[in-house]
């Protein structure tokens, strides 16, 4: 389904979401007492009522959002000044006390954890900006790398995402009004998606992260096929055997990562991965998952911008290098096993 447009999504969508969460709380007793009857007829514990009570605390919690930006853009002089730099870090502030209150009840509602093991990024990488490459997989693991980045690291991300995430009302609202970009498929008056990166990694300073997803997408078996057969078909034979060989991951698109690394030169590079939400793949695999009692495991492997590879094919090599080595700790550690 088409994204509508910017007006549409500010006008209908965003007041829609306060209202929707405003009719589900003043109903809750119902929907309660709906799903505490569904209970039995339903593996897990109390899994329809832990289920509605989680979309009605991301409902709230996108609506209070909402109404927060709403304070802030009236503040701004009606958006005026949204774009200086107060109001700026006054957006990653409001994006820290509601990822902080979103894993707050994560933690209580669905007994997830996360455990962060290997170097810390700003002890590695003290006083730098950074290009954080990330593995995709699971639901959720974007709001985790930022709730990280912004709550433990005290870091100014900025983000690469794929435009439909503007679907959601308070994510649409923040993101755009601070240094994130939002790529759609097809052609954009912006530039070529490499172009669109480039620009956006430009002028890090030493409190920003720049985000970057590699594989483009969540990792399913059938995209993991289908990015194998891209590479054949491009006649990049090699590459696509280094992909068969993971198994646990996409394969990289490099593209991204070479415009960041020209136009950050003087960045670190951070790769991530996680493990815990392997299982979850759809909307059915959240269903049987649910109730979670997950931890999720997340580790960081700074690399300092002097051991970066300066060639164009050396970098490539290099990021399907070290995206083998995330492949082979996934296996290892996909479990749960630190």
């Amino acid at each position: 389904m088409p994204l509508p447009p910017r007006w549409v999504r500010r006008l209908l969508l965003a007041p829609g979401v306060v209202l929707l969460a405003f009719l589900v709380v003043t109903t809750l007793p119902v929907w309660a007492l709906l799903a505490a009857a569904a209970s039995p007829l339903v593996p897990g514990r109390l899994r329809p009522l832990r289920l509605l009570w989680l979309g009605c605390v991301y409902l709230v919690w996108d609506a209070t959002a909402l109404l927060a930006l709403f304070v802030l853009w009236v503040a701004s002089g009606f958006g005026w000044r949204v774009r200086s730099p107060g109001f700026q870090r006054a957006h990653y502030v409001l994006a820290g006390w509601f990822l902080r209150a979103l894993f707050w009840h994560a933690r209580w509602a669905l007994h997830l954890s996360i455990d962060v093991v290997g170097t810390d990024p700003d002890t590695a990488l003290p006083g730098r900006p950074e290009l954080v490459l990330c593995r995709h997989a699971g639901p959720g693991d974007s709001f985790i790398l930022i709730h990280a980045l912004v709550n433990w690291f005290n870091r100014e991300p900025r983000i690469v995402l794929k435009d439909s995430l503007q679907w959601d009302p308070a994510v649409d609202v923040l993101l755009n009004r601070l240094p994130n970009r939002f790529l759609a498929p097809g052609p954009d008056r912006r530039g070529s998606v490499t172009e669109q990166i480039g620009h956006l990694a430009h002028g890090l300073d030493d409190d920003d992260a720049f985000v970057i997803f590699p594989e483009g997408g969540n990792f399913t078996p059938g995209r993991r096929l289908r990015a194998i057969e891209k590479l054949r078909g491009l006649g990049l034979e090699r590459m696509a055997r280094r992909a068969e060989r993971m198994r646990h991951v996409l394969a990289p698109q490099p593209g991204g990562l070479l415009a960041a690394l020209d136009a950050a030169p003087d960045a670190g590079v951070i790769f991530v991965a996680h493990t815990g939400l392997d299982r979850m793949l759809s909307v059915g695999d959240v269903w049987r998952e649910l109730p979670m009692d997950k931890r999720i495991i997340m580790r960081f492997w700074p690399v300092p911008p002097e051991e970066v590879p300066t060639g164009r094919q050396e970098r490539i090599d290099w990021l399907f290098d070290w995206w083998a080595r995330i492949d082979e700790w996934i296996a290892a550690n996909r479990d749960g096993a630190a």
